[in-house]
C-alpha cells in the first residue's frame, strides 16, 4: 500500500515569465520572419500553458503521470507541473455529515431511528484518491453501517434489559466514544480523518413510539406511587409512635388497624381527604 507524497511544483510565475518570453519570440518570427519553423515553438508555448494549476488554500491537486502517482500538491498558490500530468483537485476542509434518522433494531429488537452527525476530513490524498472508489460516498455508507452495528450493541432504554448499565438514551458518552472509535476504523482505509462523530437524534421508530410512551408514564406514575406509600408509612409508624410515647390514648390492636387504614387512605389518595365527624363514642 502506498502513502502519500508532497510533490514541490516549480514557481508559476517563472514559467509563465518564461513563456511569454517564447510566445513573442514565436510571433516575431511568424510575422516578421515568416519562418514556418516558429510555429513549433508556438505550439510549445500553448502546451506549456496546460501546466499551470491554482491550488487554493486547504486544497490540494494529486498528480499522475500515465498511470503513476506522482505525488500531491498541498502547498497554495499558482504552480506548473508537467502538462502530461493528469490533476484531481481535493479539498482539505473540514466537512459536515448529517445524515437522516435510519430505521434499526436496538439490542432486545425494539426497533427505533436514529442518526448521526459527522465532522471529517481528507487526511491522505492518496488513499482517498486510489484506496477507494468515491471517498464522499464511502463517508456516507460507512458512517451508516457503523451506526447500525452501534444501535445493535445496546438497549434503547432499560426496560427490557434492566442490567444494563449503558443505553443509547442514557449513555451520551460511551456510546459517541464507540460510535467515534467505529467510524474511525471504518474510514482509515480512505484516508478520512475523523474530526467528530455523535448521535444527533434518537427515538423509538413510529409503530411502537404511542406504545412506548404509554409505559414511560405507566412506569413514571408507579415510582411515584412508590414515594408516596413509603412516605405514608413512615408518617403513620412516627404517629403510632407518639402515641404510644406520650400516653395520649391507648388502643388495641383493632383501633391501630382502623388508624392505620384511615391514614393511608389520607396519605396516598388523589383527592382531598372528607372527613366524618363522629359525635358519639369511639365504638359508635
Amino acid at each position: 500500500m502506498k502513502n502519500e507524497k508532497v510533490f514541490k511544483a516549480k514557481s508559476g510565475f517563472l514559467v509563465l515569465f518564461l513563456n511569454l518570453l517564447l510566445l513573442g519570440v514565436s510571433i516575431a518570427g511568424l510575422v516578421a520572419l515568416h519562418n514556418l519553423w516558429f510555429l513549433v515553438t508556438l505550439f510549445l508555448s500553448i502546451f506549456i500553458m496546460i501546466g499551470f494549476i491554482v491550488v487554493n488554500p486547504n486544497e490540494s491537486s494529486v498528480l499522475v503521470l500515465f498511470g503513476a502517482y506522482k505525488g500531491t500538491v498541498k502547498s497554495n498558490g499558482f504552480f506548473w507541473v508537467n502538462p502530461f500530468f493528469i490533476r484531481k483537485k481535493i479539498s482539505l476542509r473540514a466537512r459536515n455529515f448529517d445524515s437522516e434518522p435510519i430505521k434499526v433494531n436496538d439490542k432486545v429488537g425494539n426497533p427505533i431511528k436514529i442518526g448521526v452527525v459527522l465532522v471529517w476530513k481528507v487526511e491522505e490524498t492518496y488513499k482517498a484518491s486510489f484506496e477507494v472508489d468515491q471517498y464522499e460516498h464511502f463517508v456516507v455508507v460507512q458512517s451508516e453501517a457503523a451506526l447500525r452495528k452501534l444501535a445493535g450493541k445496546y438497549p434503547y432504554d432499560n426496560f427490557e434489559d434492566e442490567e444494563a448499565e449503558v443505553t443509547l438514551r442514557s449513555g451520551v458518552e460511551e456510546v459517541n466514544d464507540e460510535l467515534e472509535k467505529e467510524i474511525v476504523e471504518r474510514l482509515e482505509i480512505a484516508g478520512i480523518h475523523v474530526i467528530e462523530a455523535r448521535i444527533n437524534y434518537i427515538a423509538y421508530a413510529e409503530e411502537i413510539a404511542s406504545a412506548m410512551l404509554r409505559r414511560q408514564q405507566a412506569t413514571a406514575v408507579v415510582a411515584a406511587r412508590h414515594k408516596i406509600v413509603e412516605g405514608a408509612v413512615s408518617m403513620v409508624e412516627i404517629a403510632l409512635q407518639q402515641l404510644a410515647g406520650k400516653d395520649i390514648i391507648e388502643m388495641d390492636h383493632e383501633s391501630k388497624a382502623a388508624m392505620v387504614s384511615n391514614l393511608m387512605v389520607v396519605l396516598c389518595s388523589e383527592e382531598s381527604a372528607r372527613p366524618v365527624v363522629n359525635t358519639g363514642t369511639l365504638n359508635h
